[in-house]
């Protein structure tokens, strides 16, 4: 099947050509839609298409990507951010993905948005590829997503977001506040986000305001779990102890807990001395999180850290072999980390691991 790859971009000359050159890999027809560059984009973007057009700006992601998507003329329809990387590795598996996707309508792909080094520590999945005849629209002025319908594949080939310069600040939180002046009333997922960039921009009080409203209404249980460690973010920035562990409980009611809310647990107790119960917390965290869930998911919770604690708590506990254990199973995730390092003279010196 023939792949459309669809682009909304503004001054972007640093990292344009970098993810056209990947995109180049796969794609049969590539859309930019500028909307406002003062730089070279536009023509940078022009040695790799001839569909190159214009959009005026109107503070409205969705509407941007589906006019992107509307000058599209392919089988299969896909999205991209100007700063997005693809290795040889993941466009192959993207030029196999198309080969194999007559049995779908869109597939959902990891998009990996943090790095330790080369390797994505935080990562979720977004909605990437899209059956065009289906008449998908992305929906939200700022976060804009596609509601997932129809027969979906769930693809392994990884995105990375590699970003070389921050966002305007408060833009989206802007874009945001201007549609609720306007009387436009928010839905469950935009009342999430709203919330989460409050919190981004240190509006501690405003954020647990919006995030506990949502709570008490609908939406999806990844995003009241993530709401719920925002709040417990919020409340740790105010000094409110307590009910940043409350609202860390609270969603144990929604979901099983994800690995940052073992971690957070086990550091709970491992403060208060209870080593038994961070040692139960930590080892909890280890794996607990299915990527395929749509949830952000920072993979260090998920077995770097819990490790490293492990490593400490049996430390105390004075189980030297098992928290050696613990600090090489951390070490084969971050072979150069520093206090993995540290941690592995320390038992070189107690003659437990060799050199």
């Amino acid at each position: 099947m023939t792949l459309s790859v669809c682009l909304i971009v503004k001054d972007e000359q640093e990292v344009i050509v970098r993810c056209l050159n990947c995109a180049s890999k796969f794609a049969d027809e590539i859309v930019v839609v500028d909307t406002g560059s003062a730089d070279n984009t536009v023509s940078m973007a022009k040695k790799f298409t001839d569909k190159v057009y214009f959009f005026k700006w109107c503070d409205d992601f969705s509407k941007a990507r589906n006019f992107a998507f509307s000058k599209a003329t392919c089988e299969l329809l896909m999205w991209l951010d100007a700063d997005d990387v693809i290795t040889d590795e993941n466009c192959a598996k993207i030029n196999k993905i198309k080969q194999s996707f007559s049995g779908y309508d869109m597939a959902v792909m990891p998009y990996a948005v943090a790095f330790d080094g080369d390797t994505p520590t935080f990562v979720y999945n977004r909605e990437r590829i899209f059956r065009r005849s289906m008449d998908y629209k992305f929906v939200g002025a700022v976060h804009e997503a596609v509601t997932p319908r129809g027969r979906v594949m769930y693809a392994d080939a990884v995105i990375y977001h590699k970003k070389v310069k921050e966002n305007e600040p408060f833009r989206n939180l802007k874009i945001i506040q201007k549609l609720i002046a306007s009387g436009a009333k928010l839905d469950e997922r935009q009342k999430f986000y709203y919330g989460r960039e409050l919190l981004f921009n240190k509006m501690y009080l405003e954020s647990i305001a919006v995030l506990s409203d949502f709570l008490e209404g609908g939406g999806w249980s990844v995003n009241k779990t993530e709401a719920c460690l925002n709040l417990y973010d919020a409340y740790t920035a105010l000094g409110d102890t307590k009910n940043a562990y409350l609202a860390l409980l609270r969603s144990f009611l929604i979901a099983p807990p994800c690995s940052r809310a073992c971690c957070l647990m086990g550091d709970y107790f491992l403060k208060d001395g209870n080593l038994k119960g961070a040692e139960f917390w930590y080892t909890s965290a280890i794996g607990a999180d299915k990527e395929t869930s749509g949830a952000f998911v920072n993979r260090d919770f998920g077995g770097f850290i819990p490790y490293m604690q492990l490593c400490v708590v049996y430390d105390r506990l004075g189980n030297k072999v098992k928290a050696n254990a613990c600090n090489e199973a951390a070490g084969k995730i971050k072979p150069y980390n520093t206090n993995y390092l540290s941690n592995a003279k320390y038992f070189e010196k107690l003659g437990i691991r060799g050199k």
